[in-house]
């Protein structure tokens, strides 16, 4: 184990192995795509090898939204809860059985979606929590590096930034006339 500049504590090796995972930054779009794809291969496949068990597909669901959480771009953040249900109902599509046309398949979705909501609340609440942590995170980072950048520029007024951020005034409004 080894710890990075500025760190007193070794870095645990879990850690330094999903480091070297590869970090993609999706849009919100391409986060949807990402776990509705994801979700469709992997419900036609647990269709093919496994008759459509959905303990298995709502297994699969949760390391699903759980990336798709993670890799999200910070700017979209709020879409990752979104997301993963739409994801959760284009994947159960092909395990949800139905005979009868349009209709037969979509009640059979719909009794799907109902019967199986424990995973699908499940994996929205990971991604949930994670959207939020990540969330939390940077605006903390964001605090530090505004309150170093006041320490650095103006050494004197450091504390007086630091305990309340500096609102800009607004300009003085002309009274309204009465409307007729």
């Amino acid at each position: 184990m080894r710890a990075p500049e500025g760190r007193s504590r070794p870095v645990p090796p879990v850690v330094l192995a999903l480091r070297r995972l590869p970090n993609p930054r999706l849009t919100g779009i391409g986060a949807g795509l990402f776990a509705a794809a994801s979700m469709l291969v992997l419900g036609c496949l647990d269709l093919l090898l496994l008759d459509g068990s959905p303990v298995v597909f709502g297994a699969l669901f949760l390391p699903v939204s759980a990336l798709t959480a993670l890799w999200v771009r910070p700017a979209d953040l709020v879409t990752a809860p979104i997301i993963v249900p739409i994801a959760f109902t284009v994947g159960v599509v092909p395990i949800a059985g139905g005979t009868g046309g349009f209709g037969g398949r979509t009640m059979a979705v719909v009794t799907a979606l109902a019967v199986h909501a424990g995973w699908l609340y499940g994996g929205t609440l990971v991604a949930g929590v994670i959207a939020t942590v990540r969330k939390v995170r940077l605006m903390r980072q964001r605090r530090r590096r505004l309150l170093l950048a006041a320490q650095t520029a103006r050494p004197g007024q450091a504390a007086r930034s630091a305990q309340a951020p500096a609102r800009p005034s607004r300009p003085a409004q002309a009274p309204r006339r009465p409307q007729r």
